[in-house]
């Protein structure tokens, strides 16, 4: 390590577990950055592979700093809240642990955001860009312009937006929007950035790559099931609840937010877990359509325990 009289403009931030195989992908990728201001924090929720070994040769080596912590395995939301406190940024950077960063992926940001008038940027969360996979396909859709500022709720409701999206973010924005911990599983992501676009923040979105995507099958991300209802079922009732001033521009993401609130509720009922706080709805057009989804939601359901017991194990309740 080099860079400890270095200010640090942009903290990467890595949640792992049991990715010690994927960890190299990441690190290569910082290594090539056109940046040097930045810092590596790895947040390690109990992995009981060689994670801990890895990052701490890394460690001694980087041209930039590193830092690890460990802690018993909480989730996702967890190890990200943990990282967000940690940080010593300005900006954070979430890149997951079996992914990797565009060589001038941070320098682009930065030269982005300077882009934005200096009396302005207080009303911006940060940039966003766009994922490739590795053989340099688009992940999703791209934004309508190749240069626009919109809140990640207009982007995905108002302007249909689909797929992988990356970027960075105001550390100072994301220490006042944390994911909720009292909700076991996976929390989705869109918790956070849907309520940092309520609360009015913009984003400025490009259409450049700024990450490559690996998709692996043991991803935090990729969890749906039944031991992470309790988080799909926040996500459902925010958007039902929180996001209904989109309904009109997409009402057909509501109609199945609505047989997600049905399917998930179930599933937190059956295995008995805890329910997250304030999961009623008030809105009275979120009623009427969870009412009408409702046999949609039990279909759904049914549908995962048939597909779950095919399995013949039940999943369990972290990864």
């Amino acid at each position: 390590m080099n860079s400890g009289d270095q200010a640090i403009s942009f903290t990467i931030l890595t949640a792992t577990y049991n990715r010690a195989h994927t960890l190299g992908r990441v690190y290569r990728s910082l290594c090539l950055q056109s940046r040097r201001d930045l810092e590596w924090v790895v947040v390690d929720d109990g992995s009981t592979d060689n994670t801990r070994e890895l990052i701490e040769a890394w460690k001694r080596h980087a041209p930039f700093t590193v830092r690890y912590f460990w802690q018993p395995n909480q989730h996702k939301k967890s190890a990200f809240n943990r990282g967000v406190r940690e940080s010593r940024g300005e900006w954070i950077v979430a890149l997951d642990s079996d992914d990797e960063l565009e060589p001038r992926a941070l320098q682009r940001m930065g030269e982005i955001w300077l882009e934005i008038a200096p009396e302005e940027r207080e009303r911006y969360v940060g940039v966003t860009g766009l994922c490739a996979r590795a053989d340099g396909t688009v992940v999703g859709d791209r934004f309508p312009r190749d240069t626009m500022d919109a809140t990640s709720l207009d982007m995905h409701f108002r302007h249909h937006v689909r797929g992988e999206k990356f970027g960075c973010q105001r550390a100072s924005v994301l220490r006042k929007f944390p994911f909720r911990e009292d909700t076991a599983g996976f929390v989705p992501e869109g918790s956070v950035w849907g309520a940092i676009a309520r609360a009015g923040y913009l984003t400025r979105y490009v259409n450049e790559v700024f990450r490559v995507y690996h998709d692996s099958t043991d991803s935090y991300s990729r969890q749906v099931s039944a031991a992470n209802a309790a988080g799909l079922l926040l996500i459902a009732h925010e958007t039902l609840e929180h996001n209904v001033a989109w309904f009109r521009y997409r009402p057909s993401a509501f109609l199945m937010a609505a047989a997600r609130y049905t399917r998930f509720s179930i599933h937190v009922v059956e295995n008995a877990y805890p329910r997250p706080v304030g999961m009623h709805l008030t809105h009275p057009l979120s009623k009427v359509l969870v009412a009408a989804m409702a046999p949609v939601g039990v279909a759904l359901y049914l549908r995962d325990r048939r597909t779950w017991r095919n399995r013949s194990t039940r999943p369990p309740m972290s990864g």
